[in-house]
């Protein structure tokens, strides 16, 4: 039962919130203000006797964050959740979710319980948890974006503190504030938070280098201490004189901003322009272009330095007019141009929107303006990695964006260094899987280009493709892409994914280097797919092959349960099969095959396999042991043929086969039809020394399609083949051929 003081009334029982309620106040919004004193006088009762590393109490922390999110102008909910977001997680469980819901309502729980860390279930590790935790913000952020306005919140508050942690802790919150919450507070617009968390973080990442630019600043301030008061006042008359009303406010860059231009762009501080800056807030939109005007007349333009967020703003919603302009003494500096409305969206992003709006029309708007969250969570399935789940997210949130357009001229946002499949995922997943090429600005391109702001980009489809191609997981640069990739392969290729998964789960086995029974390695493959929420063997096998989980994530959890089920001085009684399998034959062709010897030793045909590729042995009637690619579409049926189901033999690449042997690779082309595309692709292949073998040719009615036989050495060398024909002019695609 909950302690007595929250009925209990006295002169100072709400001291610890005065601020808080003065600034709830200021707003001239209303707020249930009864509902928040019984959420602190909870919270404070809760956090009796716990203490910050300040030595002060502990609910003064709470209280802060409340006062942050009052910054922001939320509603009386988030004020509540702010006071109440530590009560479940670190009050030795004086109080749960049901409890809050009760007291305060199904909205507070759901945002305590998207704040609070999932400290109750066991994890393998330190490092999974906190993976694990930032994924639960997010998804409960995709379902209400209230929490991470508290959660940026409690942030920035630890970061003003971080001062009384131990260096390690502090430079680990650092990273962790830099990598994740910065970037994030970017992404929804929130600049004001976006720069204080980033200079608060490099502050203890790289306290030399924030000092040295802090000092600089300070110099060069010093010396033009009067430099942005006399543009001000210049400005101001100049505006007042147009007869437009105004609010005009300078500043000095920020250390990180200056930081980062300095050493990601290797810029020098004299580099920096816009350094000193203007920001004019005007009324209408049209009064934004009267004023650019008014400052080129004033002041002389630098060329390039021109920038209109007002027609095409940031993914973030920022809108203004940025203009950097020589001023006296040839001091450069920027003069931002915006509305009343632009400005609250640059400062508070999708915060602002609490401010003016409310209802489902505010809602639908920013759960629009939040779909690249939903985007980033749609197709986790239990069985992502988590360190891929972070890589992800720092991608998504972390890089730069670049625009680009479609040919109806829509524009298309993608992280800074995505490439043309990313695109045609990021329109529709069917775009993607059907894709056979891409042309930039009318041009074909290769499918691992990266296309560059302002230019158009058409995905070429066909409704014969077969699909993505497994390598393009390696080659896209959004978490979206390969998550669409991979759930195509999960839905489209179960037997083919059972078949590559089994092969990585095989040479896993062999690398422990003992044998265990039939029995204990369903027994050991059912166990590890219990920890990971897999139910059976072949579903495992199914997750590893679609690239759901790699053989690097549950390789130890595979030996731990192989050293606890199959005992050292366990002896098997073996079948006259498992005395075969034992043996190992290295053929003249550089493949090791398990099972019996003296058969010869073929390539397929139908797939041609190269060393690095995965492959399976077949024993052929009267032809020795046919060799052929996993994923080898005869493979897939004849695994799922039980008359053949005795004859499939492991098989693997010895070391030195890469090296010593030449093999025949397949190559299809499709090119546009010119008079010098056959000489043209013969000089490439020349120019590599690689031997040709075979070459057809099929006219279509608009392009040509060459079908190559090639000598390679391995899938390296093969891949590097294509990527030189890739380069070949008037070649639209190139792919590995198939007979089957």
């Amino acid at each position: 039962m909950l302690i007595q003081t929250v009925n209990e009334t006295g002169e100072n029982e709400y001291a610890g919130i005065e601020k808080l309620l003065l600034t709830l106040e200021k707003t001239g919004k209303h707020y249930q203000i009864d509902k928040i004193k019984k959420a602190y006088l909870y919270a404070k009762e809760l956090h009796r006797g716990q203490y910050r590393c300040s030595g002060e109490e502990y609910i003064s922390h709470p209280v802060a964050v409340a006062e942050i999110v009052a910054g922001l102008e939320l509603d009386t909910d988030s004020i509540c959740a702010a006071l109440l977001h530590d009560t479940v997680e670190d009050c030795g469980g004086k109080i749960d979710l049901p409890t809050i819901r009760k007291e305060f309502g199904e909205d507070v729980a759901q945002l305590v319980d998207g704040l609070t860390k999932l400290v109750q279930i066991p994890f393998e590790d330190k490092e999974e948890q906190h993976i694990e935790n930032l994924r639960k913000m997010f998804l409960a952020m995709s379902k209400d974006v209230r929490v991470i306005f508290i959660k940026l919140s409690d942030r920035l508050h630890n970061m003003r503190t971080l001062g009384v942690k131990q260096d390690a802790k502090r430079r680990m919150t650092a990273l962790e504030t830099m990598q994740v919450f910065a970037p994030l507070a970017h992404r929804l617009g929130m600049q004001r938070m976006k720069h204080e968390l980033e200079n608060l973080s490099l502050e203890y990442l790289d306290p030399i280098g924030y000092e040295e630019i802090k000092r600089d600043i300070e110099k060069r301030y010093g010396e033009n201490r009067d430099f942005i008061e006399r543009a001000r006042s210049q400005v101001a008359d100049k505006l007042t004189e147009s007869g437009i009303n105004f609010i005009l406010e300078g500043r000095v860059k920020s250390v990180y901003s200056i930081y980062r231009k300095m050493y990601q762009q290797n810029k020098s501080f004299d580099q920096i322009f816009d350094f000193y800056a203007l920001r004019v807030i005007v009324n209408t939109e049209e009064e934004c272009y009267v004023v650019l005007g008014l400052m080129h007349e004033m002041f002389s333009m630098i060329p390039g330095r021109f920038k209109d967020y007002i027609s095409t703003p940031k993914p973030n919603m920022y809108r203004s007019l940025h203009t950097t302009v020589m001023g006296r003494n040839a001091i450069p500096f920027e003069v931002q141009i915006r509305t009343w409305e632009m400005h609250q969206i640059a400062e508070y992003g999708v915060a602002a929107h609490w401010k003016y709006k409310s209802g489902e029309e505010s809602k639908e708007e920013i759960d629009r303006k939040l779909s690249w969250i939903a985007k980033l969570i749609e197709t986790e399935d239990g069985t992502r990695d988590p360190e891929e789940f972070l890589q992800a997210l720092k991608i998504d949130i972390m890089h730069d964006e670049v625009f680009v357009f479609t040919p109806k001229g829509d524009i298309i946002t993608l992280p800074q260094g995505s490439t043309v499949i990313d695109f045609a995922y990021a329109i529709h997943s069917e775009v993607g899987n059907k894709m056979v090429g891409a042309k930039i600005n009318g041009m074909i391109v290769p499918i691992d280009k990266t296309p560059q702001n302002g230019e158009i980009v058409e995905i070429i489809t066909s409704s014969a493709s077969k699909g993505p191609s497994r390598d393009w997981m390696k080659i896209v640069r959004t978490g979206e892409a390969r998550n669409k990739i991979r759930q195509w392969f999960k839905r489209e290729r179960r037997a083919e994914n059972i078949v590559v998964g089994r092969g990585e789960v095989d040479r896993e086995f062999k690398r422990i280097g003992r044998p265990c029974t039939d029995a204990q390695r369903i027994e050991i493959l059912t166990n590890v797919g219990k920890r990971l929420g897999i139910s059976g063997p072949e579903d495992l096998y199914n997750t590893i092959g679609y690239g759901g989980l790699t053989m690097s994530k549950i390789s130890a959890k595979l030996r731990d349960e192989f050293e606890r089920i199959v005992k050292p001085e366990e002896e098997f009684p073996q079948t006259a099969e498992q005395v075969v399998t034992q043996k190992r034959r290295k053929s003249t062709g550089g493949v090791i095959i398990d099972g019996v010897e003296g058969l010869s030793v073929k390539f397929a045909k139908c797939c041609n396999p190269l060393p690095g590729d995965p492959v399976i042995g077949f024993i052929t009637k009267g032809y020795g042991i046919s060799i052929h690619k996993q994923d080898c579409p005869n493979v897939i049926a004849g695994l799922n043929n039980p008359q053949y189901s005795n004859r499939w033999l492991n098989a693997g690449w010895e070391a030195a086969a890469s090296v010593s042997n030449e093999f025949e690779a397949q190559i299809r082309i499709t090119a546009q039809s010119d008079i010098r595309l056959i000489a043209d692709v013969t000089m490439a292949l020349a120019d590599m020394k690689v031997s040709l073998l075979s070459i057809t040719t099929r006219n279509r009615a608009d392009s040509t399609v060459i079908e190559l036989v090639v000598s390679c050495k391995n899938l390296d060398h093969f891949k590097s083949i294509m990527a030189r024909l890739r380069s070949v002019p008037n070649v639209e695609s190139v792919s590995r051929g198939y007979t089957a």
